[in-house]
C-alpha cells in the first residue's frame, strides 16, 4: 500500500504517516485510532507485538499513551487477540482531562468501570455520569468520549469488544 492510499484510508496526512513510519514522530491516541480504524485493526495491534497464553503484566511494563497534554493517559494492559475479540486498558484522567474519540469499527462495544473519581461518558449524543464503583456498556461505533468532571483523578478500566458487525 502506498502512503497516499494509507492517508486516504485513515484520514491521517501522508507526511504524518511518513514521520511515524520513520520513527520521527510519536502519534497521539487520536491519530492511532484513525490509523487502526482506517486499516480495520484494533488499537493494540498497532502498539503490541504478541500475546502469550498466560502472563502477569507488571504495571511498570505497560507503556502509557498520553493525550490532552498528559491529562488523559491510556495504559494498554491486554492487547487485542482475534480469538477473544477484545482488548483492555487502564485509563487515568486527571482533573480537567477529556478525550473525544472517533467511532470504532461497526459492532464495537466498550465496557467501563470507574474505580476512583467521577467520569462523564458521552456516546452517540447521550451523556452518562459515573462515580467510583459505577460501570457502563455502550456501542462505541459512534462518536463518544470521556471526561473527568470531578476534582480528583479518575481511574477506570476499559474493555473494548469487537463484536459482529
Amino acid at each position: 500500500m502506498t502512503l497516499d492510499a494509507a492517508a486516504a484510508a485513515t484520514g491521517v496526512s501522508r507526511s504524518m504517516l511518513s514521520q511515524i513510519e520513520r520513527g520521527d514522530a510519536n502519534p497521539t491516541i487520536t491519530v492511532l485510532w484513525k490509523i487502526a480504524n482506517g486499516f480495520k485493526v484494533s488499537f493494540t495491534a498497532l502498539t503490541e507485538t504478541s500475546l502469550e497464553d498466560a502472563a502477569v503484566i507488571p504495571a511498570e511494563s505497560v507503556h502509557p499513551v498520553t493525550e490532552a497534554d498528559g491529562l488523559y493517559i491510556n495504559y494498554p494492559v491486554f492487547p487485542f487477540d482475534e480469538k477473544r475479540l477484545f482488548e483492555m486498558y487502564r485509563i487515568v484522567i486527571k482533573p480537567g482531562g477529556k478525550l473525544d474519540a472517533q467511532p470504532h469499527i461497526a459492532g464495537t462495544e466498550e465496557y467501563i468501570t470507574v474505580f476512583e473519581g467521577e467520569a462523564q461518558i458521552m456516546a452517540d449524543g447521550k451523556v452518562y455520569q459515573l462515580k467510583a464503583g459505577d460501570s457502563i456498556r455502550f456501542r462505541s461505533d459512534v462518536i463518544h468520549g470521556y471526561k473527568n468532571t470531578g476534582s480528583e483523578t479518575v481511574q477506570m478500566s476499559m474493555l473494548i469488544y469487537y463484536g459482529e458487525s
